[in-house]
Formats: structure tokens, C-alpha cells, sequence
């Protein structure tokens, strides 16, 4: 079986592949963590990689001004979008994909840190994303975006319309993290956030107690969802 490889652009350490990692490799992918300011980026070539996945990172897609690294971001990702090139976005990483297919990012009015179930629309009930039904996941953003154009509404929050999109086979983005493997333990979340954590007035422990909830259900259906997103996809 020929070697596929897949780049992953990491912004916080942490924040890694988590669950995704088995069925990744498990679907024949050689992988390669990108982190942002001591690797540099994949090349901007769309044919250079068979899947590119972002992120997330504390920051907001729209701080180009800020960090520097993220209008770097944009360019390689107009660049896959329109060659149709399988591209996966978490967090940041959704919020990137979004901007880069000309949707507006923007402070949405309230930290959304915590665990709780998505609202999956009916559309998403075809999709991979129906293995997370009613299954809580990790939230942590402050921003949002607005669909963009031709995409498809995938699931939402009370506080937090547009969570999921997807646009054609190759793209899918969530604004939550599936990703996070509870086994592996939330302290570096925790650790790394704390200051967030202190503005919003969110306390740790509430989100510890969530991680061990989740523990049993979260990572299977995560696999799950990811491993049938892989199979999907077009080359």
C-alpha cells in the first residue's frame, strides 16, 4: 500500500491529533506535526500533501496583524480549497478555513469553554459527523463565523449557531474538539489556559469533571467519525 501523508499545523503544543491519530495512521497515512514558529508551514503547493489538518490555538483568525503565521495559513489554504484538496479544520483550524473561503471571523460575545452535546442538523445525518449524536465534546472558542458560501450547516450550539460545515467531500471543519482524548488528561489544557480561565470566570475543576465523563463515550465515536471522513475522501 503506497504511503499518503498528511501535514498537521499545530499552534499549542498540547492541542494535538488526539483521537484522530489511529485512524489516521490506521488508513495508511505517514503524518508530520507542523508547529507554528519553529517548523514553518507545509508547502503552499496544494499536491504536496494528501490531507492538511489545522489546529487550534488561543488567538483569533483575524489577529493577521498580531501573528504574522496566520496570513501565511490563509495562503496555503486558498490555495487547497480550490484545488478541492482534502483539508480538516478543529477550532482555529475551522475558523481559518472559514475566512479563507471568504466568510467573516468575529468575536461572538461570550467564551464557549466547557463540555456539552452538538445540535447536529439534518444535513449532518449523512455525514461522519452523525457519530457524535448526542455525545458531549469539548468546547473551547470565543469567536465565531459565518457560513460561507455554498457550504453546508452541520450542527450548532444554544450559544453558538455555525459549530460544523462542510463543503464537498474534502472539507470538513468543527469548531469543537473531538479531537481531545480524555485519557491523555486535560491538566496541560488547564495549565495552558489558566489565564483564560480566570477572565471568563470558568472553574477547572468543572472542566476535569467533564474530561473524566467523557472518557468512556468520546474517543470511540470521535475514531469513529474520523475514520469515515478518511474513507470519503477524493484524491
Amino acid at each position: 500500500m503506497s504511503i499518503k501523508t498528511a501535514a498537521v499545523i499545530r499552534h499549542v503544543h498540547f492541542e494535538d491529533l488526539g483521537s484522530f491519530e489511529e485512524p489516521l495512521t490506521r488508513a495508511g497515512y505517514e503524518f508530520r506535526y507542523y508547529d507554528v514558529g519553529l517548523r514553518g508551514l507545509p508547502a503552499r503547493d496544494p499536491a504536496a500533501n494528501g490531507l492538511v489538518i489545522v489546529l487550534g490555538a488561543p488567538v483569533g483568525a483575524y489577529e493577521d496583524d498580531k501573528y504574522p503565521f496566520l496570513g501565511e495559513e490563509l495562503s496555503l489554504l486558498k490555495a487547497r480549497l480550490g484545488a478541492g484538496r482534502p483539508t480538516f479544520g478543529v477550532c482555529l483550524g475551522a475558523q481559518l478555513v472559514a475566512r479563507a473561503l471568504g466568510a467573516r471571523v468575529y468575536p461572538c460575545g461570550v467564551k464557549e469553554i466547557g463540555w456539552g452535546p452538538v445540535d447536529l442538523t439534518d444535513a449532518a445525518a449523512s455525514t461522519p459527523l452523525q457519530h457524535l449524536a448526542r455525545t458531549p465534546v469539548l468546547h473551547w472558542h470565543g469567536d465565531t463565523f459565518d457560513l460561507p458560501r455554498g457550504a453546508v450547516h452541520l450542527a450548532s450550539t444554544a450559544r453558538c449557531r455555525n459549530q460544523a460545515f462542510s463543503s464537498g467531500s474534502n472539507i470538513l471543519c468543527v469548531q469543537f474538539h473531538p479531537e481531545f482524548e480524555p485519557t491523555a488528561g486535560i491538566e496541560p489544557w488547564l495549565v495552558g489556559h489558566a489565564a483564560e480561565l480566570a477572565a471568563a470566570g470558568i472553574d477547572p475543576r468543572d472542566l476535569r469533571d467533564g474530561a473524566n465523563a467523557a472518557g468512556p463515550s468520546l474517543p470511540a465515536k470521535a475514531r469513529k467519525m474520523f475514520e469515515e471522513w478518511l474513507e470519503g475522501l477524493r484524491s
